[in-house]
């Protein structure tokens, strides 16, 4: 009954859809079990499941069988360690901050050490219990962002003990332009990855994410570790999306009236009435992450009827130009789509200038989430 009223009271719903989340999990493990590598699956859930809900989420690939997770920062894989079995596995991506070792123990996370300072430090914990700790090493292989540099790996190597206390369970990279099938830098990244992994003869090696598990057999190795994929967003741009959508989105209106012709709508005037309109405003804004940049650029949907923002997205209001809709087809309370089958998360990303990730990560906190299938 709460939940209901909780969603009677809202001025937006989003729905997340745990059945496409787990399509699309399923469709990436069965690329990676296609080729002769027979690559495992995991699932980045970083950023609150990239601002779907970590534990909804987490919870629906647990039943479809994912035993494997990343996340960015230690306290998301503290809280994800509750929700999840005991024989998942959780990566840590950044590693633990100076002073956070214990903590990354505590907790059975798996540290990706990135650098000579966390290996130092986790290699010191090995040390003072005595015995081996598990960990990943990120390399880096032409993105210059995260893991072990060239040089430093060179200068490690020369020290025989340089591993020593550490159970190495996973060899990683991350690849730059895997949304760039031709990129010459995927090749690149690819062969520096397998001089590498050579170099740690029976440890299992990661590179592929989101899109660079459809570069081929080629780039899959031991484990996929897809991101925005599982979520929808599109991993080949330009190409037919083959996964499912996994959310949609819907504003309601708070008010309809008509203005003239040369009446201003919202902020810095940035709209003027060509004529008699008819404005919806409706219940979403910058705030819940519907980003400024739509301003002008955007729509929503009426009954699958696309109808034109008019006037500056505000910070909880937008404004339609809902013109020739019939009255019994919107009515203050009624609900607009935003996010839906004529208008997809890589669709908005475009509008706005920027990737599919940001849109979702943006989602804020004061819709009314409503979680389906799983």
């Amino acid at each position: 009954m709460s939940d209901q009223a909780s969603c009677a009271r809202a001025g937006s719903i989003l729905t997340i859809d745990l059945d496409a989340v787990r399509a699309n999990y399923r469709l990436l493990r069965e690329r990676g079990q296609a080729g002769t590598a027979q690559a495992a699956c995991a699932a980045v859930l970083k950023a609150d499941a990239y601002g779907l809900g970590m534990g909804q989420v987490a919870q629906a690939l647990v039943r479809e069988g994912c035993r494997s997770f990343f996340v960015a920062h230690l306290d998301e894989g503290i809280r994800l360690r509750r929700l999840v079995p005991e024989d998942c596995t959780i990566h840590v991506m950044h590693g633990a901050m100076p002073g956070a070792a214990r903590d990354c123990l505590a907790h059975d996370l798996v540290p990706v050490l990135n650098d000579p300072g966390q290996l130092a430090e986790w290699r010191a914990l090995a040390r003072d219990l005595g015995r081996a700790l598990p960990a990943a090493l990120q390399v880096d292989t032409g993105m210059s962002r995260m893991g072990m540099a060239p040089p430093d790996l060179d200068r490690l190597r020369q020290d025989p003990d340089w591993l020593k206390g550490i159970d190495l369970r996973l060899v990683m990279s991350h690849l730059a332009c895997a949304d760039e099938p031709a990129h010459p830098l995927n090749e690149h990244q690819r062969q520096r990855f397998e001089e590498v992994r050579a170099l740690f003869p029976g440890v299992p090696a990661s590179l592929a994410n989101s899109s660079g598990v459809f570069l081929g057999g080629a780039w899959h190795f031991d484990l996929l570790r897809p991101g925005c994929a599982l979520y929808g967003i599109n991993p080949q741009p330009g190409h037919a999306n083959p996964l499912a959508q996994a959310v949609s989105l819907a504003a309601r209106v708070v008010q309809l009236r008509t203005v003239a012709a040369g009446d201003i709508v919202g902020y810095g005037a940035r709209y003027v009435a060509p004529g008699e309109r008819r404005i919806a405003t409706i219940a979403i804004g910058y705030a819940d992450g519907w980003l400024r940049a739509l301003t002008g650029r955007s729509q929503a949907f009426v009954d699958g009827m696309a109808v034109p923002f008019a006037g500056t997205v505000s910070m909880d209001s937008i404004t339609l130009d809902v013109t020739g809709i019939a009255e019994s087809r919107i009515a203050p309370g009624q609900a607009v789509d935003l996010l839906c089958p004529q208008q997809t998360v890589d669709d908005v990303a475009a509008q706005a200038g920027t990737i599919g990730y940001e849109v979702l990560t943006r989602l804020g906190p004061r819709f009314h989430r409503r979680y389906v299938g799983g």
